[in-house]
């Protein structure tokens, strides 16, 4: 007979629990729910029980009293509910954002505001933004759903998930090819373009799409596209089942929230594409497992472009749009020396963007580049009150289009300029290299050098990267039409860590 799940011991670290069955918690501060969680997966074997440790994202509240509940999502059946004491504060534990609105822990572990802190008054414009969506897609010539949570909830209980935070659309193209399928994406995006939407691309068949509401505020919705082939459904970005077509079109309808949708023919059929046979059954805390081989298809087709953007995204989030700091590294710091104040600092995969505020604040011009979009929000704020000589935009050096809109806007403002890339050559693909090669021989027609630094042994950085050997790196700048006139390692920080930093040039083109 299985164990009751049981809590033995609870502190600032995380909770020690009995039991031997696999059951989904619930975690509640007074009386809300904030976070849920399987026992047995998402713990490890510890003395007397398993330990699962507070969720990074959930550690920061954690100062202060609060009724601590913790039940059984599915029973109900509650193993403990007491005042608990977190740190050393006095105050009554608030989960909240800045703004003073609840969060809670949604399906992708982070901190949001989950429907089931929100009103029917305040989800009304999630819904309007729905429809609204919709009906511009299917003005675009494709017909496009409700998908994954949303879907769920319309299906299940024909209301909106309560531990859900985001809405999404899908569609399934006609085409079967998937190069087809991405021109079609794009030919939609450019039309979503024209009504007036700002566009957001994921990958070469999936963007968001953002919606200006009513009180201003802006709402992004994610929009996930498929096809089939060969007898199987492939949807961004978890499925990749044998499917029927009928089971799709002619497309039906569900009702969330009272709004009828359009909905696949037989919706069960998608939901258990996405989630499982189980997808009846409640679950606050589910993850997916997608196969790897639907994974690598998809990434193959359509998510060449997106390498590593999931992690990166997470590491600028918990900036939240923070102004840089005013400390500029030793490289950007080097590259004025060299370069002087009437160089314009192009900086390649810029992060934060404290050097090109730096750059911009010692008064010289600067452009800031990076993959993430969250990624120097803050640096734009600062360029933006300050009047600044900063200019910050997104670059994908995956996508070619970026990399050639952005060497031609560079290239038909001939100046003198720098480039720089600091932990960019590790960070990114081989063919993210070569299209930094690219970029560097059209904005440095004018003359000019690219400043490098990479990682080149010792423990691995903190931060996604795969190190590149460094004669690999000058052979391919020499391919691109460059040359490497400095070589030179840097001594190893606290922990062993090796870097190199190259210079590299670019002969100024005749006429």
């Amino acid at each position: 007979m299985a164990e009751e799940s049981r809590v033995l011991q609870l502190d600032d670290a995380g909770m020690v629990l009995s039991g031997d069955a696999e059951v989904v918690l619930d975690v509640s501060f007074d009386g809300r729910r904030i976070w849920s969680f399987w026992l047995l997966r998402d713990s490890e074997p510890s003395t007397g029980g398993r330990f699962v440790a507070w969720p990074q994202s959930m550690r920061r509240f954690l100062d202060g009293r609060t009724t601590l509940q913790v039940a059984e999502h599915l029973s109900g059946r509650v193993l403990l509910d007491r005042p608990v004491q977190f740190g050393t504060a006095e105050k009554q534990i608030a989960v909240v954002n800045a703004d003073g609105k609840p969060l809670g822990i949604d399906k992708s572990g982070r901190m949001a505001q989950t429907f089931d802190t929100r009103s029917a008054e305040q989800v009304a414009p999630l819904l309007d933004s729905i429809e609204e969506v919709l009906g511009a897609l299917r003005e675009a010539g494709i017909e496009a759903f409700p998908a994954y949570g949303t879907l769920l909830g319309a299906v299940r209980e024909g209301r909106l998930i309560g531990h859900d935070s985001d809405a999404d659309l899908g569609y399934v193209s006609r085409h079967e090819h998937p190069v087809d399928v991405v021109r079609e994406s794009f030919r939609v995006q450019r039309a979503l373009a024209e009504l007036g939407y700002p566009i957001t691309r994921y990958s070469g068949v999936a963007f968001k799409v953002e919606v200006r509401e009513a009180d201003g505020s802006t709402r992004g919705l994610d929009v996930f596209g498929g096809f089939m082939t060969d007898g199987r459904l492939y949807l961004m970005g978890e499925v990749g089942q044998e499917y029927e077509t009928s089971w799709l079109f002619p497309l039906g309808t569900c009702t969330l929230e009272g709004r009828t949708l359009p909905a696949p023919a037989d919706p069960g059929r998608m939901l258990a594409a996405m989630y499982g046979d189980g997808w009846r059954t409640p679950d606050p805390a589910f993850q997916f497992e997608t196969p790897r081989s639907t994974t690598r298809r998809l990434d193959g087709w359509f998510r060449g472009t997106r390498v590593n953007r999931p992690a990166w995204d997470r590491v600028y989030s918990r900036l939240r749009g923070r102004p840089p700091g005013r400390t500029a590294s030793d490289l950007a710091r080097l590259v004025r020396d060299r370069e002087g104040p009437d160089v314009e600092l192009v900086d390649v995969g810029g992060g934060s963007g404290a050097d090109a505020v730096w750059w911009a604040r010692e008064g010289s011009p600067a452009r800031s580049y990076d993959y993430a979009p969250s990624a120097s929000k803050g640096a734009a704020t600062v360029a933006e009150s300050e009047g600044l000589p900063l200019h910050v935009e997104r670059l994908n050096l995956l996508e070619l289009r970026s990399v050639l809109g952005t060497g031609a806007d560079l290239a038909q403002h001939p100046r003198r300029r720098a480039l720089m890339a600091r932990h960019l050559i590790e960070s990114t693909t081989a063919p993210g290299r070569r299209s930094l090669w690219r970029l560097a021989s059209m904005a440095l027609r004018e003359g000019g050098r690219l400043y490098l630094e990479t990682w080149c042994g010792g423990p691995e950085p903190a931060y996604p990267a795969r190190m590149v050997p460094v004669d690999r790196v000058v052979a391919e700048v020499a391919a691109a039409g460059g040359e490497v006139v400095e070589r030179e390692e840097l001594r190893p920080d606290g922990d062993g860590r090796r870097y190199v930093r190259l210079v590299a040039e670019w002969k100024a083109r005749k006429a």
